[in-house]
């Protein structure tokens, strides 16, 4: 473990060093997204969707910070219940969407409504509705796309002037997040007119889960929670989809688990609140930092590979997914915070570092957790589970890239992770067999460490080619890196993936030791001798 704690000491400190003197020598000169910095004098801001987010932090703290604020005099103050709540959540979130969106929040209301208008006639009676329910809500994922949100000179030119007010955010793309919640109270209140059964052993998840021995129901307890009928109506269903703090990026939460907790407000102490804001704030610390002296992701988006050298196009992939990890919990984590101080618990996204998942599973499991829950919950599960497993990761990750957008580049990333989870899954399946179970292999913990180096290998490329450079750039990349005069700089980042994978497992060559001690053991025991 010396040896291991070693290596990666020098393999981080080489790293960051090489970082910095590509991020400030002439490679850098005429990058795009390069801005004015407040630490050194430039800050890589060419990412969109983080730009947008920090130029608009300090108008979102304020707008978050009045409705807890308002939340907590109504709940401590006034006493308010869950449906006095509910309905101070839809005036005030409605208020919020229509800045949001302006005059095109008549486009997300109306499919909204149709939404809950299919749901309540069809649900739980016809057996077909999960398969309706489905068509209708990815018929107008594709269709926003398509059409751009529409535009309402389409429904006649006494329209037409509409158009200039769009609000500040384009409502089809904050679209996708309400989808999701949509086919949650469907299907939510379908299985709930159904009587289906719940999957959980609660005797022995009340037993093992820590959460609900506190008294505080976790996630799952609160999802698999059967609700009455009436919990299911119009207020609680729009105060659900426009939820103001989790409306533009999430988490993802059931409507079920919302709706319990709506009756039931208990939002975070002083002491938690100040926990979870100081490391979010040390994270975007941290994110400034690393915008300021790295400028990975302008790297990736100028399209230089030709200038770099395979030692720095090595750097820029690296770094990008650590870039794009960084991001995304800190968006996350904001709004799960203003959540938090309302009383509403969503589950928790990047529950591991990137640099600290050593299987495609795992990964999966903690990067975007609150949607992989999701996934499972009301796509994996209903298609057959763990029977149909090998074909249900290429449906749900099909899905999972037309969610995002309509890009052939996020196609190619979503089948490319199913080819690379493939041989991880079948290997999974086989150990679950009786026959491989019980066979006692030495070394196995050192084929896992290489398979894991495999892994971050082709989870780096997958997520070049969907979220950077697409599958034209990423041959562009392929063609400079991947030639014979590189082979020992491609085996020296591999042995590093899988130096890293070691650390993670927590072993270094010990099964190998136990294999030598296995082997004396025999050769001083009679069967040794007589061989």
């Amino acid at each position: 473990m010396g040896f291991l704690y070693a290596y990666a000491l020098v393999f981080y400190a080489l790293f960051v060093w090489r970082s910095i003197d590509l991020s400030s020598g002439k490679e850098a000169w005429g990058l795009r997204g390069l801005r004015r910095g407040w630490i050194l004098e430039r800050n890589d801001l060419s990412d969109a969707q983080w730009r947008n987010f920090r130029a608009n932090l300090p108008a979102l703290t304020i707008v978050l910070g009045g409705f807890t604020v308002l939340s907590l005099i109504l709940t401590h103050g006034l006493r308010f219940g869950g449906k006095g709540m509910s309905r101070y959540w839809l005036v005030v979130s409605t208020i919020f969407l229509a800045y949001m969106h302006e005059c095109c929040i008549v486009f997300i209301v109306a499919i909204a409504a149709g939404n809950f208008a299919l749901t309540k006639v069809i649900a739980g009676g016809r057996s077909f509705f999960p398969i309706l329910l489905w068509s209708y809500n990815l018929a107008f994922l594709i269709l926003n796309r398509v059409y751009e949100g529409y535009s309402f000179t389409s429904l006649g030119e006494a329209f037409a002037r509409l158009d200039k007010h769009r609000g500040a955010m384009r409502w089809h793309i904050s679209f996708n997040f309400v989808m999701l919640r949509m086919v949650s109270f469907g299907l939510d209140y379908h299985w709930t007119r159904c009587c289906r059964p719940s999957a959980i052993n609660w005797e022995k998840h009340n037993a093992t889960c820590s959460e609900c021995q506190t008294g505080n129901p976790c996630n799952l307890s609160r999802q698999e929670k059967v609700l009455p009928e009436n919990a299911y109506g119009l207020t609680a269903y729009f105060s659900y989809l426009f939820y103001a703090p989790l409306y533009i990026a999430g988490p993802v939460v059931s409507f079920n688990s919302f709706s319990s907790q709506a009756s039931s407000f208990r939002p975070l102490s002083f002491d938690q609140a100040g926990a979870y804001g100081i490391r979010w704030l040390a994270c975007l610390l941290l994110m400034e930092l690393m915008t300021h002296y790295f400028y990975y992701n302008a790297f990736a988006t100028s399209r230089v590979w030709p200038k770099l050298s395979p030692v720095q196009i090595f750097i820029v992939g690296y770094g990008v997914l650590n870039f794009m990890w960084l991001k995304f919990l800190l968006i996350w984590r904001f709004f799960r915070f203003w959540a938090l101080m309302c009383g509403v618990e969503s589950p928790e996204n990047m529950l591991r570092c990137v640099n600290n998942c050593y299987d495609l599973e795992g990964f999966w499991k903690s990067w975007h957790a609150s949607y992989n829950r999701w996934l499972v919950r009301y796509i994996y599960i209903p298609l057959g589970g763990s029977r149909w497993k090998l074909l249900n990761v290429w449906i749900i990750f099909t899905f999972v890239a037309l969610w995002h957008d309509l890009e052939w580049k996020l196609l190619s990333w979503a089948w490319m992770t199913c080819l690379l989870w493939l041989p991880e899954g079948l290997m999974k399946l086989s150990l679950r067999l009786k026959q491989v179970s019980c066979f006692y292999f030495p070394l196995f913990t050192e084929g896992c460490a290489i398979a894991s180096a495999l892994n971050i290998t082709g989870l780096m490329m997958a997520n070049l080619i969907g979220f950077v450079v697409g599958p034209a750039g990423f041959k562009e990349l392929i063609s400079k890196l991947f030639v014979k005069q590189n082979a020992w700089l491609c085996l020296g980042i591999f042995f590093s993936f899988y130096v890293g994978a070691k650390v993670r497992i927590g072993t270094f060559f010990l099964p190998l030791l136990l294999f030598f001690m296995h082997c004396a053991a025999y050769v001083s025991s009679e069967g040794g001798r007589s061989l």
